[in-house]
């Protein structure tokens, strides 16, 4: 089941159009500079871009609610994203579970891996036990 949804500070496009925003102006000419039959190299990916494309894929690949990005990492060949998601609700709200993954993505936005470091009640401060 692959239903689109929404992910608060995420854009989802639609399928044709997953690609990384590098490609998406791959169409200018750039018939000034003299580099027209030259392959153009994809722009390097922002921390920002970066940070929506790891929560748009962990929202996909755990099919979960997404709070938002707890960090974000260049690495040599790509970015490490962390986003926190909901595991699941309680009543009251400080009782929620959530997960923390670890997003590994290549220079292009791409998901390399993707793994959940640790489980915590919302609430719950760095120094207590998971």
């Amino acid at each position: 089941m692959s239903a689109k949804r929404d992910v608060p500070g995420v854009s989802v496009r639609g399928d044709s159009s997953r690609e990384d925003s590098s490609r998406e102006d791959s169409g200018r000419g750039d018939s000034g500079r003299g580099d027209s039959g030259q392959k153009r190299r994809p722009r390097p990916l922002s921390a920002m871009t970066a940070v929506d494309a790891g929560m748009r894929h962990v929202a996909d690949l755990t099919e979960k609610e997404v709070e938002g990005a707890t960090s974000v990492q260049p690495v040599e060949d790509g970015w490490l994203v962390d986003v926190e998601v909901v595991e699941d609700r309680r009543i009251p709200s400080s009782g929620d579970i959530l997960s923390l993954f670890e997003a590994k993505l290549d220079a292009e936005g791409n998901l390399v891996s993707c793994r959940r470091k640790r489980r915590y009640r919302r609430g719950s401060g760095d120094g207590e036990a998971r």
